[in-house]
């Protein structure tokens, strides 16, 4: 009996060993919104709080991590969309899809088509978006709710709230400082909220979880409405 149990644990573990990390790809709603920011800051939370993170950003050019390279980390993606708002082969592949918005009609707008073109061309079956910029987690919740009523009878997608960032004076100062918020100011708005979001993220459902057990409440953390787009 020891040696069959020794045996199913020595597959787990080479399995677990050999099977590629998670992936986040991370989109804009709409020009300059801030999906590099947002990207950079949720890296370095993350980093902070012991994850084992590769970043790829796909306007760059930038190639992309192997196989092994990706075994056991957590990929973000600053992903580029194609003329049809389509995903790159790799992006369509990640086990969450970020889009990233900003609190002003434009923005909300190019967003819910990000959305819409996102579901046309991968059936994506849920999308998380982020508030960059909101000016407080009411503001946010409004928007969210907003972007789903608006988005008609059309669509089988469920669109759930990563949370929301909010506007910091800081977030500028970083940059000029070629660093995160989140190194440069750890006890600023916008770093707490780019941890809380961090906190958060692992307890997402994955697309690699489809069949396990549902996400576990972060105790203590913020509901994020589930909203579904119809």
């Amino acid at each position: 009996m020891r040696k069959v149990v020794s045996d199913q644990a020595d597959g787990l573990r080479h399995l677990m060993a050999n099977s590629p990390g998670q992936m986040l790809a991370v989109v804009g709603g709409g020009p300059a919104v801030g999906v590099t920011s947002v990207t950079l800051n949720l890296a370095a939370a993350l980093v902070q709080q012991g994850k084992d993170v590769l970043l790829l950003d796909e306007h760059r050019a930038a190639p992309a991590p192997t196989a092994a390279q990706r075994q056991g980390r957590l990929l973000l993606i600053d992903a580029r969309l194609d003329a049809q708002g389509a995903l790159s082969p790799l992006a369509a592949q990640a086990d969450n899809v970020l889009v990233v918005l900003q609190p002003n009609a434009p923005s909300i707008k190019a967003s819910y088509a990000c959305i819409k073109g996102l579901h046309y061309a991968h059936a994506l079956p849920r999308v998380r978006v982020l508030v960059n910029f909101a000016t407080d987690a009411a503001q946010a919740q409004h928007i969210l709710a907003n972007l789903a009523h608006a988005s008609g009878r059309y669509l089988a997608l469920a669109l759930e709230s990563a949370g929301w960032v909010r506007a910091d004076p800081r977030l500028a100062q970083a940059r000029r400082l070629n660093l995160t918020v989140v190194e440069a100011f750890q006890t600023s708005p916008a770093a707490l909220d780019f941890r809380q979001i961090a906190s958060d993220l692992p307890h997402w459902p994955w697309r690699r979880q489809a069949c396990a057990e549902p996400a576990t409440a972060v105790p203590g953390a913020p509901a994020r409405p589930v909203l579904e787009l119809h």
